[in-house]
């Protein structure tokens, strides 16, 4: 099958990710980075992009939400006598998104408790699928700086005050490093260690942490059925012990204590990071079942085959 796949470019990219899947399945792919024929064309980028896509012939379009950026006259030319979805991976809408989806007319997103926003905001067709792992860049860092030993890290944007609590509860127990963009002013009961960091640093960042965090952005995730970020994956990938906020159907996903470690509120994260601390053996199994489960059964070869298929991710 002729795959093009329409949104941000970079190696680390998710749409790449998406690319290397789809030819790990013999699909010949065409990752068309929308956002910088923009910053270079500007308006006139539409056009290129519409004519680069169709030289393709494709057989499937599959859309991100940059995919705006190329206007919607091209989406509509290029998705509405083909196969096409627009996969998008934030937890909040905004305009754009809303209407790149009624452009398209079938959207997978991540966040499974806004489907049914998606379908009254005008979408025909909205499913659930998650993120997963990239085998080519979510692996385990060959040698870890030591400015990367401690405890417990976060790797995350810090413009969202509902993950401060548990960072800063658990910061009062352990050398935790808290690294990613939007930290600038953070108190200093929050340990920023550092910004983005991507590919080998944040393999090796994952490495050099006994445990690694999840913190949900919002409240509402907390509450969310099935509700995953895509640190996760890429700490599972990465070889790590990965302590996350738990949610209703978490462990269709990944099972707690064999896979990896849910919390259900501050204290309790508290005291699985003080438990897990003083058990390093079972951190290393948990880690590396962790690992195993996910390329098995999370990659993104395993999501695009669902999205080829037409199918959402299976909850019970």
């Amino acid at each position: 099958m002729r795959i093009v796949v329409l949104g941000a470019g970079g190696r680390y990219k998710t749409e790449s990710a998406i690319a290397r899947a789809a030819r790990s399945l013999g699909h010949q792919c065409r990752h068309i980075d929308i956002v910088w024929w923009h910053r270079r064309l500007g308006r006139a980028a539409s056009s290129v992009i519409g004519r680069w896509a169709e030289a393709f012939d494709p057989q499937f379009v599959i859309l991100t939400r940059h995919a705006i950026l190329a206007r919607d006259q091209t989406v509509r030319l290029l998705t509405a006598s083909r196969p096409s979805a627009f996969w998008y991976f934030d937890a909040l809408p905004n305009p754009d998104v809303l209407r790149l989806g009624r452009l398209v007319g079938t959207m997978y997103i991540t966040n499974l408790a806004q489907i049914d926003d998606y379908r009254a905001a005008g979408v025909p067709v909205v499913r659930f699928l998650p993120q997963g792992v990239d085998p080519a860049h979510d692996r385990p860092a060959a040698r870890v700086p030591r400015r990367y030993r401690c405890d417990a890290s976060f790797i995350g944007s810090g413009q969202y005050p509902h993950r401060h609590d548990v960072l800063r509860a658990i910061a009062a127990v352990c050398n935790l490093q808290i690294r990613g963009p939007g930290w600038k002013g953070a108190s200093q009961d929050l340990p920023v260690a550092g910004g983005r960091v991507r590919g080998v640093r944040f393999a090796q960042a994952v490495r050099g942490a006994a445990i690694s965090l999840g913190a949900s952005a919002v409240a509402g995730q907390d509450q969310d059925r099935a509700s995953a970020s895509n640190r996760m994956w890429k700490v599972l990938g990465c070889g790590g012990f990965f302590l996350g906020a738990y949610g209703e159907g978490i462990e269709a996903l990944a099972k707690d204590r064999r896979h990896c470690v849910w919390y259900r509120d501050v204290p309790h994260a508290v005291a699985l990071v003080r438990e897990y601390l003083a058990a390093p053996e079972e951190r290393a199994r948990i880690a590396a079942e962790g690992r195993a489960h996910a390329l098995a059964n999370h990659t993104y070869a395993h999501r695009l085959e669902m999205l080829l298929d037409g199918r959402a991710y299976p909850l019970p």
